[in-house]
């Protein structure tokens, strides 16, 4: 039977030559990412020899994006979300405007009308969320507080896009493309009904999706059936982002992360995230390769000088833009850099702009090419920006006195007050995170009277633990600024609690510099770090899965003599958890 072949084709050819160029990437001590944007490029329509299917290649990366996005839900809370709304929600419109700004102004330059260079320069102030969780999970910093601004900060510019997206096509006859001019009334009506469908779609996600959608994973884990539960798992991430898209006008990637974040409600959302973790790598590299796919390269010789430019506004003008709005919510230097590290590139709601600027008569021709060619420059040079991190926060300290400042400023949350008791400046406890873990430690420091002091750097949580009467320092305390305001010198134990395991041997470190006879407690969740941990710091290491298991393992030994010496149970079983 006749038949087409063309998914297979361009599954096969996707995957294969980006798992070749990777390869070669990583030999060349070049990200993987590199590679597979070229394998996109090769074949692409603008090279010779065998050409993939492009359309069938994006709706392939379309299930990557969902289900990264729905991954990235699973561990990230609506408390998160809201514990970063006071520095995302500005940062992320002021830095969009920014950009927009620029990219306009750069349009204008070149004798584009008033709709192209707005569409132009709101694509370049967009970036991708998929480079961006890439780059997190890569550092190991995903599930940090720095990881979980980045994040809210690009879920806020997703939820700007929508409204953009929706705004466009009545605004384009007034920009001067196609269509009739759209009225004041007529844009409040649209407006107004976008707000409603996202609201809309919010609010069922968090108050029905929250009961419903873990009872259904329940029921399906009850089964015992593996491929059942992952069958349930990408069926939930891919269903629940298209239904989203359909219904309530919202993009897939902005469904999908609602998603996971009701599925958290699950006790199963770790293993829906182990289970989904290969499909998710599998698609995230279509869709660099569908990326590279677009890609003309034909731009980089007839047009340099403009190409250059908008490379220079996207991981130029955004970052130091970002990096100023950080710094000026007195967060410090390393979470600036971080933050404005992540915004430095564009990626698929730039591609969805200019396509619906091309076909509003908006855009002109060369536009797409050159927006093209900014994100996948960005995206290619955007991984080595982030290991660039360090060697340059370290020169800025040496060499610019303006950036020791930022981090010596008098910033009265990054000390404790004068009238902070004397039973918190010595033999106290320096708890590091009041994240889940740290707050349950915090508890029971408290219920028996151990006098302790918590170094965080989420600033509204530090001022909120400052009403209570908790002695608490802001700033990430791999800076030896915020141990020593923590009064570690004197202290008789560091407790590090936070999941940004990168950092503890620095803070370890520093920590015996201070006080040589330090106890250190640290929280890991992996065995080999464990071990390393308590044989070069000589730390008590904890590890959820462990503990429990050597619980487990004591109670049926302590159960089972019991039983030799009786005959039989003497009292009843009691259920055993982690806590």
């Amino acid at each position: 039977m006749p038949h087409s072949v063309n998914l297979i084709h361009t599954i096969a050819a996707a995957l294969g030559l980006a798992l070749a160029l990777g390869f070669v990437a990583t030999r060349l001590r070049l990200p993987a990412l590199v590679g597979y944007l070229l394998a996109g490029v090769v074949i692409g329509p603008f090279t010779p020899g065998f050409v993939a299917d492009a359309a069938m290649a994006s709706q392939l990366a379309e299930i990557g994006v969902m289900l990264l996005m729905f991954g990235v839900g699973l561990h990230f809370s609506l408390g998160d979300l809201l514990a970063v709304r006071k520095i995302a929600v500005p940062g992320a419109v002021v830095q969009i405007m920014v950009a927009t700004l620029m990219g306009m102004g750069l349009a204008y330059w070149w004798g584009w009308g008033l709709g192209g260079a707005l569409v132009f320069g709101l694509s370049l102030s967009v970036a991708s969320t998929v480079v961006l969780l890439r780059a997190l999970e890569t550092l190991g910093i995903l599930e940090t507080y720095t990881g979980r601004i980045a994040v809210g900060w690009l879920v806020v510019e997703d939820l700007v896009m929508v409204l953009v997206l929706v705004l466009l096509p009545p605004l384009a006859g007034v920009l001067g493309g196609n269509g009739a001019s759209a009225d004041a009334s007529d844009l409040a009506r649209t407006l107004g009904l976008t707000l409603l469908q996202v609201g809309g779609f919010v609010v069922l996600m968090l108050v029905v999706g929250r009961r419903v959608f873990p009872w259904v994973l329940w029921q399906v884990a009850r089964t015992g059936s593996r491929e059942l539960f992952t069958l349930c798992v990408v069926a939930a991430a891919v269903g629940i982002a298209f239904g989203s898209a359909a219904l309530f006008g919202v993009s897939f990637a902005l469904g999908a992360f609602f998603a996971g974040m009701v599925m958290r409600e699950s006790e199963f959302s770790h293993r829906a995230a182990q289970e989904s973790l290969p499909l998710r790598d599998a698609f995230a590299v279509l869709f660099f390769v569908s990326v590279g796919m677009l890609f003309n390269p034909a731009v980089l010789w007839d047009r340099p000088l403009q190409v250059l430019a908008v490379v220079a506004i996207i991981m130029v003008g955004k970052t130091l833009a970002a990096a100023a709005l950080v710094l000026s919510f007195r967060y410090p230097l390393n979470t600036a850099l971080t933050v404005s590290a992540s915004l430095a590139q564009i990626g698929e709601f730039s591609f969805i702009l200019v396509g619906l600027g091309a076909s509003l008569g908006l855009l002109p021709a060369e536009g797409t090419s050159l927006v093209l060619a900014g994100a996948l420059i960005s995206m290619a040079l955007n991984p080595m920006l982030f290991h660039a991190i360090a060697p340059l926060q370290g020169w800025l300290r040496t060499r610019s006195a303006l950036a020791r400042r930022l981090e010596e400023r008098d910033d009265p949350l990054a000390e404790l007050p004068m009238t902070t008791h004397a039973k918190f400046l010595a033999h106290q406890v320096v708890l590091v995170g009041y994240g889940k873990v740290g707050r349950r430690l915090a508890a029971a420091l408290a219920a028996n009277d151990v006098p302790f002091v918590v170094a965080e750097q989420n600033r509204e949580l530090v001022e909120a633990l400052r009403a209570k009467g908790i002695a608490a320092v802001f700033g990430d305390a791999v800076e030896p600024a915020v141990l020593i305001q923590a009064h570690i010198a004197r202290a008789a134990m560091l407790v590090i609690a936070t999941p940004d395991t990168l950092k503890v041997r620095q803070m370890i470190a520093t920590a015996k510099l201070l006080n040589p006879m330090i106890e250190t407690v640290i929280r890991s969740h992996s065995e080999q770090e464990a071990r390393l941990l308590e044989e070069e710091n000589g730390s008590t290491v904890f590890l959820a899965e462990e503990a429990l298991a050597q619980a487990m393992v004591r109670h049926v030994i302590d159960r089972a003599n019991d039983m030799a010496r009786h005959g039989t149970a003497t009292t009843p079983a009691r259920l055993h958890g982690s806590g």
